[in-house]
């Protein structure tokens, strides 16, 4: 009989147990908070309350590992947004021209996501969870894992043995720390950290808003010598909005009242403070502080056999990109294609280890190479050099009035293709010629999106000019 145990029972760790059950006989996750009888916070996901997002190749991936997610979402009440036609966005280089592509985001609570995958996940009968259970180490050698040692109540230092143990912790995990107990070397580390926070709250719509009303983003802008600030507006389930306000160092976004509508109030577009000057507010301002881009490149260390780590205990990008849960699922759906080539059986876990990190590689490409431009930025790795900063930036441009450069950067963003896809001759072709089409104004970019109604006016002071 073979068995895994999951350390973690957040997004990893619920899919990658999903991912095992089809080929172990028994999967224990072991989780150090208690779960919620359904859709509300718990105390182990201190960023629950913060804008979550399914990219919609982590969407893809989610369906594959349980089909029917989605559905049950949307049944829920999440929201489908197309990327850019059902998001007025306003980007480093300009606002976005309206056309429909395949990328797209799902929408809603993290409460309500983490419900919907849970309880489909735990109907496996293979899969049992231990709630207030704390692993303390790893037991075996450096060459195999044969299971964990866990504290839980009423039974210390208990040992679970296992024939394949996924690291699903996030980034506090301390299989670092464990593995150089049992003689391996210290794993290697890359962080780029532009000192990104995030202030966010939830708001009531305001009555009479239609199903279809369009999102909004505001992006930071880097490369200026100024910090970094930006915004979105997201519809939620319960016909709620959340705002999230980011700035880089030197310009987080403050969580007083006052200071968060004025942050609002002082982006590149006052898009996001008129509409939330409309709507109700329905919660505190939170803030979340910490949100570097870090990999732990377990793929090149000898990890011993019986081994994985997943999730953001691997690769953790700044939330500011809107992939960490979409990373999660294709980590899971790399590691059950493993484990579906290797069984649970010598080599799965050093197979699984090299295909999760290919999996997360251009979302890391994507999120470093943004991020490593704004000013303070702390990098571990070698800064790209400044002309292909100049040739991003004018590929941005592009983009937003080029539906097809636009296609192909939002599904590179949406983890549907990788960086390479949008290096075609033709996509550099057009990106040589330069811009054909003079930048939208405020008011034009608006006026694509009818659904707004009444609640998003152009302003006088932005008539008749292109907002970079």
């Amino acid at each position: 009989m073979t068995s895994a145990v999951v350390l973690g029972g957040g997004m990893a760790g619920m899919l990658a147990a999903a991912a095992l059950a089809r080929r172990a006989d028994r999967v224990t996750v072991i989780e150090s908070d208690r779960f919620p009888d359904g859709p509300a916070p718990r105390k182990g996901l201190p960023q629950g309350h913060h804008n979550h997002m399914f990219m919609s190749g982590g969407a893809q991936a989610l369906d594959e590992l349980l089909p029917g997610t989605t559905d049950a979402l949307f049944a829920a009440g999440a929201r489908r947004r197309g990327m850019p036609g059902d998001l007025l966005t306003l980007s480093a280089e300009g606002w976005y021209r309206r056309h429909r592509g395949d990328a797209y985001v799902i929408a809603c609570s993290r409460d309500l996501i983490d419900h919907v995958v849970r309880t489909r996940v735990l109907a496996d009968k293979k899969i049992t969870v231990l709630e207030s259970a704390k692993a303390t180490g790893l037991t075996g050698d450096r060459h195999r894992i044969t299971g964990v040692r866990i504290d839980r109540e009423g039974a210390e230092d208990e040992t679970i043995d296992a024939d394949l143990v996924v690291d699903a912790t996030g980034r506090r995990s301390r299989t670092p720390q464990w593995l150089t107990e049992l003689g391996l070397p210290e794993v290697q580390e890359e962080r780029v950290d532009a000192g990104f926070a995030y202030a966010s709250r939830s708001y009531e719509a305001p009555e009479g808003v239609p199903e279809d009303f369009p999102g909004v983003l505001i992006q930071a802008r880097s490369g200026t010598g100024s910090p970094g600030r930006g915004g979105a507006l997201l519809p939620n389930e319960g016909n709620r909005w959340i705002v999230a306000l980011i700035g880089t160092r030197g310009g987080q976004p403050p969580t007083d009242e006052a200071g968060f509508t004025a942050f609002a109030r002082e982006l590149r577009d006052p898009a996001i403070a008129d509409l939330m000057a409309a709507a109700t507010p329905a919660g505190p301002i939170r803030a979340y502080r910490g949100m570097p881009n870090w990999r732990r490149r377990y793929e090149k260390l000898p990890l011993p056999e019986g081994l994985v780590v997943i999730g953001d205990a691997a690769t953790t990008l700044n939330p500011n990109h809107a992939t960490g849960m979409s990373i999660a699922a294709l980590g899971a759906l790399a590691l059950r294609t493993e484990a579906a080539r290797h069984g649970i059986a010598p080599g799965l876990g050093r197979a699984a280890q090299q295909a999760i990190a290919k999996a997360a590689d251009g979302p890391w490409q994507m999120a470093v190479g943004a991020d490593q431009w704004f000013p303070g930025a702390e990098l571990t790795i070698k800064r790209a050099p400044e002309p292909l900063r100049r040739f991003t930036a004018r590929f941005a441009r592009m983009t937003t009035e080029n539906a097809a450069l636009s296609n192909a950067s939002f599904n590179v963003a949406a983890l549907h293709a990788p960086p390479s896809s949008m290096m075609t001759l033709p996509a550099l072709l057009t990106v040589a010629r330069g811009p054909r089409r003079a930048p939208l104004t405020r008011a034009q970019a608006i006026a694509q999106y009818p659904e707004f109604g009444d609640l998003l006016k152009p302003a006088p002071a932005h008539r008749g000019r292109a907002i970079k």
